[in-house]
């Protein structure tokens, strides 16, 4: 095999071009980047969100930088007959999408005997119950095609803890497992399903820790790479989950962390 050649099937393995992708979350922050890293590696993309403008021009720019069509959508993923209806229409209108990225989620703090009923109930639905609700109502397609890739966003907090977000914690620890309960279910139908959890990465979510300085001083020092991580070095990981080049891949978890779940 010539040097050409090895490049071209090497080139192969991690081509998404033409594939169709959903993000859940994706107007803004670290959903923003994943979708921007698919629609730059030839995926059409749909886009996710509540907030009409940042939707917007999320689909405006991964429009620009692509020079594909993007879409948009719009529902509440903590509410199953929502997720189902639009999802339905989605299906209906573009057909079944070939990756699944359940990005979608918020975060809580607060000390554990503090935390209120309503911050635990709003932090599991957002983060754990609506992978559940979206996976469900766009595996049955999946099914019926015989293929399919869903990837879903964890965190360093599924394995590794610490003040203050027990109730967040808890759920991304919950969505690692049932990464590996769906992948258990549906490798047989060419399903292949699994986690990225990034370690401390600067997004909309944590920017007042980012502009902490004692709490950047402890992400630096705790992590062995020194510093936060960048959005855009998550594109190798999400483009070789959704790629045929994880085609023997599933239930796994991996950290995006500069190291960090890899020392005490």
């Amino acid at each position: 095999m010539t040097h050409r050649s090895t490049e071209s099937a090497a080139q192969g393995l991690f081509d998404i071009t033409g594939q169709s992708a959903l993000v859940t979350g994706s107007s803004r922050g670290l959903g923003r980047q994943l979708a921007l890293a698919l629609a730059g590696a030839g995926a059409e993309v749909t886009l996710h969100g509540r907030d009409a403008t940042a939707l917007e021009d999320a689909r405006a720019e991964v429009e620009s930088v692509s020079g594909r069509p993007a879409h948009s959508v719009s529902f509440d993923v903590t509410d199953s007959d929502q997720v189902r209806a639009s999802l339905d229409r989605l299906v209906e209108e573009r057909g079944t999408p070939d990756i699944l990225v359940n990005n979608a989620g918020l975060q809580r703090r607060g000390p554990f005997q503090e935390f209120a009923t309503q911050d635990w109930d709003d932090i599991v639905s957002s983060n754990l119950s609506s992978v559940f609700y979206v996976s469900r109502a766009l595996v049955p397609g999946m099914i019926q095609r015989g293929s399919g890739k869903i990837i879903n966003i964890g965190s360093v907090q599924s394995m590794l803890a610490r003040e203050t977000i027990a109730p967040y914690s808890a759920t991304k620890g919950a969505v690692a497992q049932l990464t590996k309960g769906m992948a258990a279910d549906m490798a047989r139908h060419g399903i292949q399903v699994n986690t990225i959890s990034p370690g401390y990465f600067a997004t909309d979510m944590n920017r007042a820790l980012v502009a902490d300085e004692d709490f950047n001083t402890w992400v630096c020092q705790r992590t062995p790479a020194g510093r936060w991580g960048s959005l855009d070095e998550l594109a190798g990981a999400l483009l070789f989950f959704s790629s045929p080049a994880s085609s023997f891949v599933s239930g796994q978890n991996l950290f995006v962390d500069g190291g960090m779940t890899s020392v005490v």
